[in-house]
């Protein structure tokens, strides 16, 4: 038995009701607020929304509850799709063609070539390290 837990099911603690208003409230306040930046009028429905969400907020917060549990399944939904994509972008987009190049090239960084006529594979180092008395009291 592995030390790690392998299975999928995520137990995921999402923020607190409260702090979940006045996070939406905050983001409607700055929704609202942005035309400002161009002087133009404010979005007045965004700023109903951005008091509508900080009153509930303060007053009852529990009234919040079923809409933060919607919003963290969206976030793990949208996590199990874009984690996928971003890495298989990053693996197949950078690192498969650096590491054809490199083959192509003739490089071997980390000299992984097999040599059936080398006693050993052990790289000794010039000037050599550290003394391992030096090593005594690391923390």
């Amino acid at each position: 038995m592995a030390h790690e837990n392998l299975a999928r099911e995520q137990h995921v603690e999402g923020s607190s009701d409260r702090a979940f208003g006045w996070v939406f409230a905050i983001v409607f306040a700055i929704i609202a607020a942005w035309p400002l930046l161009n002087a133009r009028p404010p979005r007045w429905w965004a700023l109903a929304i951005a008091a509508a969400f900080a009153l509930v907020a303060i007053v009852r917060p529990a009234l919040l509850s079923g809409l933060n549990r919607q919003w963290m399944k969206l976030g793990l939904l949208l996590g199990r799709i874009v984690s996928p994509l971003a890495l298989g972008l990053l693996f197949y987009g950078v690192f498969v063609p650096i590491g054809a190049l490199m083959r192509l090239a003739g490089k071997d960084p980390l000299q992984l070539e097999r040599d059936a006529n080398a006693p050993s594979y052990w790289r000794s180092r010039e000037p050599p390290g550290p003394r391992p008395d030096s090593m005594g009291q690391q923390f």
